[in-house]
C-alpha cells in the first residue's frame, strides 16, 4: 500500500490546477479516495467527527448486499437447471458458474454506466465524485430479473441516475431512491420484460412454469373453494422454499435469509435504521391480518399475514430500499411512521391491485415523496409540545 500510496502522490500534481490533467481532476480524486481515507477536511458548517464517511458508509451497504448477491448467483442456475431437468446431474460449481456468467454482466453495465454519467457530470460541474452510486450501481442488478436484456438495464439505469438524482444535485439531494427509480423506469417502459412467466429463469425450458409466488397468489383472487385450496398447496404451501430463496424472483429478492443477514450487518453497524425496517414488516403484518379478518376473496383468506412478509422484493424493500437515510425519514417518530406506511400500502397494492403484483416498488416511492411531510408535521408536533411544557411551568 505505501508503494501505491506514492505512486499517486508523484502523479497528483498532474491532476491538480497547472497540470497537464487538470480537467480530470474529480476522477483521480474519486479513484484516491475509494482507495485512502482523504487527507482534506471542512472548513464551514457544524460539523460531528466520526471515524466514518460517506465512502465507509457505502462499503458496509456493498458488503450487506453480498449475501443476497451470493445466493441470486446460485438461484440463477438453480432454476436453470431446474426447469431443463438437468439439476441431479450439475454440481454446485457448475451452477454457482451458470449464474455468475449471467449476472456479471448486469452487475458490469450498471457500474459501467452509472460511474460514467457520474463521472461526466462530476468533471462539468467541477465537484468531487461522491460515492453513492456504489450501492446503487449494486442495487439495481439484483432488483431486476436475469433475463433483462443488458441495453435496458443501461437505459433504466442513465435514468435513474440522471433524472432520478442528478437533476435535483446529485448525492444526497435526491428524494427517490435511485435503485428503485431505475425498477420503475424498466416497468413501465419495458413491462413485458418485468412480468410473465418467461422473465425470472434464464434460458427456462418451455414446459416449465417460471411464475413467481406473487403471480400465483394473484390468481387466487379469481378462484374459489377446494380449487384456490388446491391452487395454495401446490404453489404457495412450501414457505420454507420461499423464506431460504429457492423460488423465481428478481435476481437478489428471493432469500429472506440471506437479506436478514445483510439486515443484522446494516443495524450492528449503525447504518441501517432498525426502526424503519421494523416498522415496514409490522405495517405488512397488520394490513395482512386485517385482510385475513375481512376476507373477500381466496387471496386474502388463504395467505396467512407472515407469509407476505417472505413473498416477492417484500424483505428486500424493507432492508435496503426503505432505509436509504437519504430519501427516508429522518427523524425517529418519523421513521415508524415512514416504514409502517410502506408496508401497510405494499400489502394493500399487491392484493387488491394483480397488475401490480410486486407492490413494494410503489409504496417506498411514495413514501419518499411523502418522508419530508412526515418529518415536517413531527417536527411541528415536537415544537407544539414543548411550547405547551414550558407554559405550563410558567
Amino acid at each position: 500500500m505505501k508503494a501505491l500510496r506514492k505512486f499517486l502522490d508523484k502523479k497528483k500534481p498532474l491532476f491538480q490546477k497547472g497540470g497537464k490533467f487538470a480537467k480530470l481532476q474529480s476522477s483521480f480524486e474519486a479513484f484516491e479516495t475509494f482507495l485512502f481515507v482523504p487527507d482534506h477536511t471542512s472548513h464551514t458548517g457544524t460539523h460531528i467527527k466520526d471515524a466514518i464517511d460517506l465512502k465507509r458508509t457505502m462499503s458496509i451497504v456493498v458488503m450487506a448486499l453480498i449475501p443476497a448477491l451470493l445466493f441470486g448467483i446460485y438461484n440463477t442456475g438453480y432454476q436453470h437447471f431446474l426447469s431443463v431437468g438437468e439439476l441431479a446431474n450439475t454440481d454446485f460449481l457448475d451452477i454457482c458458474i451458470y449464474g455468475l456468467i449471467k449476472i456479471l454482466p448486469i452487475i458490469v453495465v450498471s457500474y459501467v454506466v452509472g460511474l460514467g454519467i457520474e463521472f461526466a457530470f462530476a468533471q462539468m460541474r467541477g465537484h468531487q465524485v461522491n460515492e453513492g452510486f456504489l450501492v446503487s450501481g449494486m442495487l439495481i442488478p439484483l432488483i431486476m430479473p436475469v433475463t433483462a436484456p443488458l441495453w435496458m438495464v443501461a437505459v433504466s439505469t442513465a435514468f435513474a441516475v440522471v433524472i432520478g438524482k442528478e437533476v435535483f444535485g446529485g448525492t444526497g439531494m435526491n428524494i427517490w431512491n435511485p435503485a428503485l427509480v431505475a425498477r420503475a423506469f424498466f416497468f413501465f417502459a419495458y413491462p413485458s420484460k418485468m412480468s410473465g412467466e418467461s422473465v425470472w429463469i434464464a434460458e427456462k425450458a418451455d414446459s416449465f412454469s417460471g411464475a413467481t409466488p406473487l403471480a400465483h397468489a394473484a390468481n387466487l383472487v379469481d378462484v374459489k373453494g377446494d380449487a384456490a385450496v388446491t391452487l395454495y398447496q401446490q404453489h404457495l404451501s412450501n414457505v420454507w422454499d420461499m423464506f431460504v430463496g429457492f423460488i423465481p424472483g428478481s435476481i437478489g429478492e428471493t432469500s429472506t435469509i440471506a437479506i436478514l443477514i445483510g439486515a443484522v450487518i446494516l443495524i450492528a453497524t449503525g447504518i441501517g435504521s432498525w426502526k424503519i425496517i421494523v416498522s415496514v414488516f409490522a405495517g405488512g403484518y397488520v394490513m395482512g391480518m386485517l385482510f385475513n379478518l375481512i376476507g373477500g376473496n381466496s387471496y386474502m383468506e388463504l395467505i396467512p399475514a407472515w407469509q407476505h412478509l417472505i413473498m416477492g422484493g417484500f424483505a428486500f424493500g424493507a432492508v435496503f430500499m426503505a432505509t436509504d437515510p437519504v430519501s427516508g425519514a429522518q427523524t425517529a417518530r418519523g421513521k415508524y411512521i415512514y416504514g409502517f406506511l410502506i408496508g401497510f400500502l405494499a400489502v394493500l397494492i399487491r392484493v387488491l391491485n394483480a397488475g401490480f403484483p410486486e407492490a413494494m416498488m410503489l409504496s417506498i416511492l411514495l413514501m419518499n415523496t411523502f418522508a419530508p411531510l412526515i418529518d415536517h408535521y413531527v417536527v411541528q408536533g415536537n415544537i407544539k409540545r414543548r411550547l405547551k411544557r414550558v407554559k405550563v411551568s410558567a
